[in-house]
């Protein structure tokens, strides 16, 4: 706030920099500048004007744009009056004199005022710059008012592949968790775990027979998923065999022949088949057997340590560990209960489902029908989802719960929010959001299909380190090139995620990802090593860095620098909105580009030592901006 104002006396302005909220985004004040002037010409409130001024894609259409007929000005035609206001602009300290470009007006900041506005902010919020803590509050003037929004993200099968689904879930639940964290509001990050079912009366019984104390202490998740395969390996000849039989008993009954030795056999196999023995395993567990409990609790809690140490080298880490273990049988029951009292269930050749088609809302039908239990009895994820939704409200009493979950379960998650509502839970359903996303094509290991994430990142550290060995000089100047090949191919894996949007499948490429060249996440990291560098070699303190005369910025690289910086608080505010780590990263890699065109023309070592303070003052504030962007990312910024 300081900051502000002392820029602002500096520039004998009348703008109120307070009403503007300037200390947390510069540009507002422009927008409060811009506004008061228009107002008493338009006749619309000036609180209307803020909010219709939007920031532009390219410089070349201004620095803030106003869509004309967003007014709302009855009786003159959009582009004359776009034609009249400009005209009719008075003068001002900050912007210059307006554009008409049909029916949009074009305003253009001063350079001078917005170089000693936005570079001091920067320098002085540092990490702060660019969000704002006060979105995430109930009563902005209570800083204990947090709301509280839960990120269920992640959610690996225990003893199965960490997938590409979990892979982008848990890059994409991890950006979100810190725009909200950023944004102030309490977040509780969940992963709920695929840690139940007749798998793991599989996998118990796979452990009798092939277990290794050493190797599932060493790699408890590789040496549970190895042992896994073994038994299905084991139970699948028995499967194939037990399906002919029946196809087998099928035809004879259709031909009316005796059926009684196939029948006896076919009961025999199953008796005795692994799956059977793993129904009746995991059939002890539901009923809390204390061993089975025993060994089932230690295959859990090791592979989260496993995974803890996975997920930190990602800058990830959960609040909970959920589950559908951790979901009660009475939750479920109440769940199936309700459902029937309400109507919504109905009987279905002895199984219960929920009929969505026979709604008169077009938008219910087309969810159609969705399966409660199954004839045996059992229940599905769904009965499960409703009673986890119910207990997570009843626990946290959030105000926003995200589902971070791959677009494939798109019908299930419409159908689990559509029938929380119509079961009443309206508090509950209104609150949540499917945040989904496209696939992955083409994920595998240089020693083929991928298993396990640490498979990934280590094969795109191994690739990385070969890329940085290929510039003999500047791999002898990293201190620790291991650990930074490591870091750097992270990055790569992440960059590649959230570079599209979301919702679109992309192409997993080691070549791709791993290049210094292009839009790729070593392209960022070299862009702030880069600048890690000039700020070394430069040798000035911040106190130096302060007393820049920033007036001498006046080259255009340096200026579009200034005011492609004054825009990051507004591309986290639109984040918000996306929700699409793309937004950021795409104003990460045009930030960057327009850097890298700048070193020529804007050196600091060997020029003139006031012109040296101020563009190391412009390039220092570049720096925090890419560090700020890349952290909220989950990326770790490298200095060399």
């Amino acid at each position: 706030m300081e900051t502000v104002t002392k820029s602002m006396a500096s520039l004998h302005t009348s703008t109120d920099a307070q009403a503007a909220s300037a200390h947390i985004n510069p540009v507002d004040l422009y927008r409060h500048s811009i506004s008061e002037s228009l107002a008493p010409i338009t006749g619309k409130p000036a609180s209307e004007i803020f909010e219709r001024l939007a920031w532009t894609q390219t410089f070349d259409k201004g620095d803030l744009g106003l869509p004309v007929p967003a007014l709302r000005i009855q009786g003159k035609k959009p582009g004359d009056l776009a034609t009249e206001l400009a005209e009719k602009f008075p003068e001002s300290d900050l912007v210059g004199k307006p554009m008409a470009n049909g029916t949009f007006l074009q305003f253009y900041f001063k350079p001078e005022p917005l170089a000693k506005l936005v570079i001091p902010s920067i320098l002085k919020n540092k990490s702060k710059f660019g969000t704002n803590d006060k979105l995430g509050l109930r009563d902005v003037s209570d800083l204990s008012s947090k709301k509280t929004i839960i990120v269920e993200f992640s959610s690996p099968n225990i003893a199965k592949p960490f997938h590409a689904g979990h892979l982008r879930s848990t890059i994409i639940g991890g950006f979100l968790a810190n725009l909200y964290e950023a944004a102030g509001w309490r977040v509780l990050r969940i992963n709920y775990l695929g840690d139940w079912g007749r798998q793991y009366g599989l996998l118990a019984n796979a452990f009798e027979m092939y277990g290794s104390e050493e190797k599932l202490e060493r790699d408890p998740i590789g040496h549970l998923f190895d042992i896994y395969v073994e038994i299905n390996k084991l139970s699948k000849p028995e499967e194939d065999l037990i399906k002919e039989l029946k196809e087998e008993m099928k035809q004879a009954g259709e031909h009316k022949k005796n059926t009684t030795d196939l029948e006896k056999r076919i009961a025999g196999l199953e008796a005795e088949s692994v799956n059977e023995k793993a129904r009746q395993y995991f059939k002890k567990l539901e009923n809390g057997d204390k061993d089975a409990l025993a060994t089932w609790t230690r295959f859990r809690d090791l592979s989260i340590e496993r995974y803890n140490k996975t997920y930190a080298r990602l800058n990830i880490h959960f609040d909970v560990y959920s589950g559908e273990s951790q979901v009660e049988k009475s939750r479920m029951d109440l769940a199936v209960e309700q459902l029937n009292t309400s109507g919504l269930s109905e009987n279905s050749k002895g199984a219960i489902i929920v009929d969505l088609t026979k709604s008169k809302d077009k938008n219910i039908k087309k969810l159609g029908k969705a399966l409660v239990k199954k004839t045996d009895g059992s229940s599905l994820y769904l009965t499960r989802d409703i009673g986890e939704a119910v207990k997570r409200y009843e626990l946290y009493h959030f105000d926003k719960m995200l589902y971070v979950i791959s677009s494939q379960q798109d019908m299930h998650v419409a159908q689990l929010f559509k029938i929380l509502e119509l079961m009443g839970n309206n508090e509950i359903s209104e609150k949540c959001q499917h945040v989904n996303f496209g696939m992955v094509q083409g994920m595998s290991t240089r020693r083929g299909t991928v298993k396990f994430l640490d498979d990934i990142l280590h094969d795109v550290g191994e690739k990385m380190h070969e890329v940085m060995k290929a510039n003999e000089k500047k791999y002898e100047q990293v201190g620790d090139p291991e650990h930074t090949a490591d870091t750097l191919g992270i990055t790569a894996v992440m960059v590649q995620d959230m570079k599209g949007k979301r919702i679109n499948d992309y192409e997993f490429s080691l070549e791709r990802m791993t290049s210094f060249e292009g839009d790729t996440g070593p392209y960022l990291q070299y862009a702030h090593a880069r600048l890690c560098s000039i700020t070394r070699k430069a040798g000035l303190t911040p106190k130096d860095l302060d007393s820049a005369n920033l007036s001498l910025l006046n080259e255009t690289h340096a200026i579009n620098l200034v005011r492609a910086l004054s825009s990051w608080p507004d591309v986290v505010q639109n984040t918000l909105k996306t929700l699409e780590p793309t937004t950021i990263l795409t104003y990460l890699f045009k930030m960057t580009h327009m850097l890298s065109s700048s070193y020529d023309v804007l050196q600091v070592v060997g020029s003139e030592p006031e012109i040296k303070k101020a563009r190391m003052a412009l390039y220092e504030a570049t720096r925090q901006v890419l560090n700020n962007g890349m952290r909220l990312l989950g990326l770790n910024p490298v200095e060399r």
